[in-house]
């Protein structure tokens, strides 16, 4: 299908590259040239690329827009898809072709950029129409980490202990969410967030039994956080959320033997996980992040419309009307 593209949701490692690359040129952080400068390198990006593949990062998002045109068969097809439905595409930046004629708005918040272009989806490509009872950048958010409760369904038992790793951001509410759903009141769900306004604003969420502000990147501080935390217990299964490199040990040196740690970050080095594990003797499961799972659109949005508190928050960061 073909789209009027409307806005680009870029994912958070890429768009926090993008900031710093414009910052180590000079470009002072929250100033209205930083939103010029992460416009123009998403319009270099795509014009070099044909899609929003960040060259450094290698991520790219997912993005809103209007079906202008199905291709021949597609309206006979079991989806009911329909020229002029709004969609949001699940399928990440960096495999969709795209073109833009300009960036219109830069939200750095909620990682969104309002753009006039098209692209196209593949028909295995997977979307979502866009639901009418909440605002669209609300969708937009909730749908751009949709993989993430899913997969935290499948992974978290009842009293087990959780540690999330970005817990502040977009995917690491949604996990800690879903760890507390599936884990129940026995389990010790812990969140770490450097972000102290994030922190904050997970704290009043009530999801985590303990939020820690620490830095991922130190895993050695992680650890002992953790220990602290947990009253000497290891994470049976660890979730890393982070938009930083350099997190995986943290991740790592948090979990028990035979313990679960899935990287839903797309800032994760994956040869640095698998080398790290070894070097220090962690025999533990390293799963990578799966932003697809069947029912993912459906089971995030049901969360945001059951949970009163989750909703409040994410409509307050990302998507009011």
């Amino acid at each position: 299908m073909l789209l009027a593209v409307e806005t680009l949701n870029v994912d958070a490692a890429s768009f926090r590259q993008m900031e710093e690359a414009a910052q180590a040129k000079g470009v002072a952080a929250g100033s209205i040239e930083l939103d010029a400068a992460v416009a123009t390198q998403v319009e270099e990006t795509i014009g070099a690329r044909g899609k929003q593949h960040n060259p450094v990062t290698g991520s790219g998002g997912m993005l809103l827009g209007r079906v202008l045109q199905l291709a021949p068969g597609r309206e006979i097809a079991k989806d009911t898809v329909k020229v002029g439905d709004r969609v949001a595409t699940l399928v990440s930046l960096s495999l969709t072709p795209l073109a833009i004629q300009r960036v219109t708005a830069v939200r750095r918040v909620s990682a969104q950029l309002d753009v006039e272009g098209e692209a196209v989806l593949f028909a295995s490509g997977a979307y979502a129409k866009l639901p009418d009872d909440m605002p669209e950048r609300l969708a937009l958010a909730v749908l751009d980490v949709a993989g993430a409760a899913p997969q935290v369904a499948r992974l978290v038992a009842k009293d087990a202990v959780v540690v999330i790793l970005g817990a502040g951001g977009k995917s690491g509410i949604l996990c800690a969410v879903e760890a507390r759903r599936r884990g129940g009141k026995g389990a010790c769900i812990v969140g770490i967030e450097n972000h102290a306004p994030f922190a904050e604003d997970l704290r009043a969420l009530g999801a985590c039994d303990a939020v820690v502000t620490a830095d991922a990147t130190d895993p050695v501080a992680v650890r002992d956080a953790v220990l602290k935390a947990t009253g000497g217990r290891e994470a049976d299964v660890t979730f890393s959320c982070v938009n930083v490199p350099n997190a995986e040990m943290g991740a790592i040196l948090s979990t028990r033997d035979r313990g679960v740690v899935y990287f839903f970050a797309m800032s994760t080095s994956f040869t640095k996980a698998a080398l790290g594990a070894e070097g220090v003797g962690k025999d533990v499961d390293l799963v990578i992040g799966n932003g697809y799972a069947h029912g993912h659109a459906e089971h995030s949005l049901a969360m945001i419309r059951e949970i009163p508190e989750l909703r409040a928050l994410f409509e307050k960061r990302y998507g009011g009307e």
